[in-house]
């Protein structure tokens, strides 16, 4: 009997999407806001959620399954390199920028596919990836040589503070 309400609740949380909503990616990620200026002469500005050490690196939006239409998550790496990414338990579709460490869009990948192991790699060294909602770049015009502006604020994981 308390195995099938265990298997019920566990079964009703996940259908609902409650353990991978955004109040749990705010506990574990640092939060910022950045600005793309794009090709378009627009700027375009997204709240974020920053993976800027390897735990939060490694686990980015696995299980997130929907994300704000201008939310996205910031990769921040100590170093350039050139730093690849996959899709393993990431039920969203994706549009992944690679930003050399002066903020200049050096590519993107548009439309990335849910739960995939293929390797999505950066074409140089880059110091961010940026994943954004798919279709994004194609919907504000953000193209490779745009640019993303970060002060670097960062406000801490709700459970710091």
């Amino acid at each position: 009997m308390k195995m099938s309400r265990l298997l019920i609740a566990a079964s009703i949380l996940c259908a609902s999407g409650l353990a991978f909503a955004d109040d749990a990616l705010d506990a574990f990620f640092p939060q910022s806001s950045i600005v793309i200026s794009a090709s378009s002469n627009a700027c375009y500005r997204f709240d974020i959620h920053l993976a800027i050490n390897d735990q939060q690196r490694q686990r980015g939006l696995m299980h997130v399954r929907q994300m704000d239409e201008w939310r996205g998550m910031l990769f921040v790496y100590p170093d350039s390199d050139r730093y690849s990414m996959w899709m393993k338990n990431t039920f969203i579709p994706l549009d992944m920028l690679f930003i050399r460490k002066d903020g200049t869009i050096s590519s993107i990948a548009r439309d990335t596919e849910p739960q995939s192991l293929k390797s999505v790699r950066a074409i140089e060294d880059v110091s961010y990836v940026l994943e954004l909602n798919a279709g994004t770049s194609d919907r504000l015009g953000i193209n490779a040589g745009d640019r993303m502006w970060w002060s670097g604020e960062v406000v801490p994981p709700a459970s710091e503070n």
